[in-house]
């Protein structure tokens, strides 16, 4: 794949007299930086994880948490969207919550009251995040709904994590990454436009239609009857 990206990138450019001059290694490293880019935006590398807690603990990074076996092209956590933990055949959902939320309740007191996962907030953001839950009262294991960032890609046997159509956005950033270096504003420009616009293509091919709101970065497909709403409202 790194390949396909290296001439994909390299051919948008054609013809330029500044990438005529950008050795294959700085391209490699702007297209790394263009899959975490579009990974961090659309939130498609999605991975069902797990994580082990156990009392007196109720702050767990996001490095403790494992990823299933075979899983490949997947670097580390970027954000927890859902955890629930097995009960019986089935699992109990435990309630997000905002980090001042919880920590007010269930972590700034002098005792606090052990019981099942219950409640859960991230602290820290990024690849650094961190998962604060009320204090467990024995050993559990969570279930995680992971957005994941991708592994650089330093050959082209490397897996890539990012699915397509996602992938056909990172030539475009990438071109980007490569026109700013180069002090080249209007060309940067343009392709941070066709970026944006591959992203979009990306994620309405990517979004069932019967489940529209179901994706990260979905247009509020009832936005325009809003404004219009407003706009009546306000005349």
């Amino acid at each position: 794949m790194l390949n396909s990206y290296l001439q994909t990138t390299r051919r948008i450019a054609m013809n330029d007299q500044v990438f005529a001059k950008v050795i294959d290694a700085d391209l490699r490293d702007w297209i790394n930086i263009a899959r975490g880019q579009v990974a961090g935006e659309s939130e498609c590398i999605r991975v069902y994880a797990t994580l082990a807690v156990s009392p007196p603990t109720q702050q767990y990074p996001f490095s403790a948490v494992a990823f299933p076996a075979g899983t490949t092209g997947v670097a580390n956590v970027q954000l927890v969207r859902g955890i629930t933990w097995q009960v019986a055949d089935g699992a109990k959902v435990v309630y997000s919550r905002e980090w001042e939320w919880l920590n007010r309740f269930y972590i700034a007191t002098p005792i606090p009251q052990a019981g099942p996962p219950k409640y859960w907030a991230q602290f820290g953001q990024g690849t650094q995040g961190t998962i604060f839950i009320n204090l467990p009262d024995t050993a559990y294991t969570l279930n995680l709904d992971t957005a994941c960032l991708p592994s650089p890609l330093v050959t082209d046997a490397d897996p890539e994590a990012v699915p397509k159509l996602w992938t056909d956005a990172v030539p475009y950033y990438a071109d980007y990454m490569g026109y700013l270096q180069h002090q080249v504003k209007d060309a940067a420009d343009k392709m941070m436009e066709l970026y944006q616009t591959f992203m979009a293509r990306a994620r309405a091919a990517a979004t069932p239609s019967q489940l529209p709101h179901q994706f990260a970065g979905t247009p509020d497909p009832t936005l325009a009857n809003k404004l219009g709403i407003s706009q009546r409202a306000a005349a």
